[in-house]
């Protein structure tokens, strides 16, 4: 294992579209970071960004990898197992956006040569930084029944390719996140699910319901859409004696809690933050300390492996 080391951790993003731009402009106000470029397939995108951000546009991600300690892999789902093995050959600690990979022999792949090479690999499961969870954390002790809503609008179509997401279904484009929270929630195995989803502007799913059944008896139901002409991302949760509801994108809530005298409602103490700076500024702090990520790929890679099985039952279905 490789001493932590105190000076600044040399970063790049691989991919600065609609996501991975956000990442630059992160990783360019940390402290104790310097943003040494970015990498994107449309070079005029890639130089835009860096400009932005007062960095460099790269030609090539492996020119850019040869500078750096660590990257932020930003490209779509179908490329995340090929640009993260050629990116580990330089020895890169990494960053990839959720889902970890399209299918679990890639994720399985992935795990390995972080294994091997002993690199750092998290996954970008931006809501387990947002400041709900740890008050779901903290008030939650055996979640019984618990109820996740995720809405968003259809993605704007892009120059070249599909719209952003949408190379997968939207049960590993949107549903992954509730359902990484609920498993690390539930600790429980599952035990039964029944899915439905259908594909309306895309090629695979667009809208989709899970219910799942955990061998603790906890229950969850869960939807996903990116055809809503609303955003929402709410979860409930209910144990014995406690309800809790929170709205994630807005970072507030309320619990609910039996009393000898009725039900108090309490508004939740938030202290709202941003996220993503949350989940970048840990993932420095892992390379910085070689330490372990809150979302590693063992986390992701679970909540990969019911999302392909969702998806499973609702292609077995006829439509």
């Amino acid at each position: 294992m490789n001493k932590p080391t105190t000076s600044p951790i040399r970063v790049g993003v691989i991919g600065v579209g609609s996501l991975g731009q956000w990442h630059a402009k992160v990783y360019a106000a940390l402290p104790d970071v310097t943003l040494v470029g970015v990498y994107d397939t449309d070079p005029e995108r890639a130089r835009q960004i860096a400009s932005t951000y007062g960095t460099r546009a790269f030609e090539s991600m492996d020119a850019l990898a040869s500078e750096i300690q660590a990257a932020s892999v930003v490209v779509p789902t179908d490329r995340h197992c090929e640009t993260y093995t050629r990116l580990a050959g330089h020895g890169l600690h990494m960053l990839v956006e959720k889902p970890i990979a399209s299918t679990m022999a890639e994720a399985e792949a992935m795990i390995r040569v972080a294994h091997d090479q002993n690199l750092i690999l998290q996954v970008g499961h931006v809501e387990r930084f947002n400041p709900v969870m740890d008050f779901l954390e903290g008030h939650l002790k055996n979640p019984r029944f618990i109820e996740a809503i995720r809405l968003a609008p259809f993605p704007p179509p892009r120059p070249t390719g599909l719209p952003r997401g949408t190379e997968v279904s939207v049960v590993l484009d949107l549903m992954i996140h509730d359902l990484e929270i609920i498993l690390h929630l539930v600790k429980s195995p599952v035990r039964d699910l029944h899915a439905i989803g259908v594909p309306v502007l895309s090629p695979s799913e667009d809208i989709a319901n899970v219910r799942l059944v955990f061998e603790n008896g906890c229950v969850a139901n869960v939807t996903a859409s990116r055809i809503s002409q609303e955003r929402m991302r709410k979860i409930r949760v209910f144990q014995s004696d406690t309800y809790v509801s929170l709205d994630y994108m807005n970072q507030a809530g309320q619990l609910c809690r039996k009393t000898e005298t009725g039900i108090d409602v309490i508004p939740v103490p938030i202290e709202k933050g941003e996220a993503l700076a949350a989940e970048l500024n840990a993932f420095i702090d892992c390379v910085r300390t070689r330490g372990t990520p809150r979302v590693s790929g063992i986390e992701a890679s679970a909540a990969l492996r019911l999302a392909a099985d969702i998806c499973r039952q609702i292609q077995s279905k006829p439509s």
